[in-house]
């Protein structure tokens, strides 16, 4: 009793510590800021002051000590921030550290006060910690495969414009302005960097590394060699559009090719562990033994290690490359 007391008053002050540093010390941090800004005397000078038109550097997270740790170690925050921001999601890399970490926490003493086991619980912590990971590349996939179903009709747009007697230019702001995002919040973005001064060379490289698809490259490709050797871009573009959905129809195709394999792989990926759960839940005492004698934990290890070993392999049976 005095560990399941200890293991509910433990999660509950992690719960409570992250609100209290996610939600309450932000949103006062914000009331002050705004207070502030309103207690500034008014400026007089027509003049900008330098560096008021640049852009604000984002921050790593809302925590000064956790922002100057994540700023230290590039290896990690650099990957994170990258992959948050090609999923679209308005966080932090702090926050989604500062997630992952509660998440494994939990894990390790949820899985701990079932089993009573730590090695179990140490296993279990990593997979409980990269839930939100998972999640973030999830909503990334998510974004790259809208992005790949509207993009031939940004290219096909911007073609007629051209056709129109529009400059290149211009077909891009329209593509920002019709189209809605993902594709248009990349395309605004393109537009801005060429027209506040920056190469469109070095703006298109730019989209094709936000963007790391094929049909991104196919783009940023074709437009910069029509640029160096010349041709008329409204055919390229019409014929990069017609491309891109053939190969969008061929993704299609095999998906559905694929679609019993992938559903065999969850299945027999879900199965086990779920049947240990119910086991555990419908007669703990026929599973104690596994979690409790030293052979059931080998056999615990070497199962989920075949599981893990047979799950990649059957992804890369249905992972076909087209």
């Amino acid at each position: 009793m005095a560990i399941v007391l200890l293991t509910f008053v433990l999660i509950l002050g992690i719960i409570l510590g992250a609100y209290y540093a996610f939600v309450v010390r932000p949103e006062r941090d914000d009331r002050a800021r705004v207070l502030g800004r309103l207690a500034m005397p008014k400026v007089t000078s027509p003049l900008l002051k330098a560096g008021d038109l640049e852009r604000p550097v984002g921050k790593l997270s809302e925590v000064r000590a956790i922002e100057t740790l994540l700023s230290r170690v590039k290896g990690l925050s650099t990957p994170l921030e990258r992959l948050i921001t090609q999923s679209g999601l308005q966080m932090t890399v702090g926050t989604l550290v500062m997630a992952s970490a509660l998440l494994g926490c939990v894990g390790y003493l949820g899985v701990k006060a079932l089993t009573h086991v730590t090695l179990v619980a140490l296993a279990a912590a990593p997979l409980f910690a990269s839930g939100p990971v998972m999640f973030v590349r999830w909503k990334r996939a998510g974004r790259f495969a809208k992005f790949e179903e509207q993009f031939p009709e940004a290219i096909e747009l911007m073609a007629r414009s051209m056709r129109a007697g529009h400059g290149f230019p211009t077909g891009i702001l329209m593509v920002a302005d019709e189209i809605p995002n993902p594709v248009g919040a990349e395309f605004k973005l393109l537009y801005d960097r060429q027209n506040f001064g920056m190469p469109l060379s070095d703006a298109l490289k730019g989209l094709a590394e936000r963007v790391p698809i094929l049909d991104a490259r196919f783009f940023a490709t074709a437009v910069l060699t029509q640029r160096q050797s010349g041709g008329n871009l409204s055919e390229i573009l019409d014929n990069l559009a017609k491309v891109i959905r053939d190969r969008f129809k061929v993704k299609r195709q095999v998906r559905a090719v694929t679609a019993h394999g992938r559903i065999t792989g969850w299945i027999l990926a879900c199965l086990p562990p779920s049947l240990a759960v119910l086991l555990s839940m419908m007669s703990p005492e026929y599973m104690k033994p596994i979690v409790t004698d030293p052979l059931g934990i080998k056999m615990i290890a070497a199962g989920c290690t075949m599981q893990v070993i047979g799950s990649l392999i059957i992804r890369k049976l249905v992972n076909i490359r087209y």
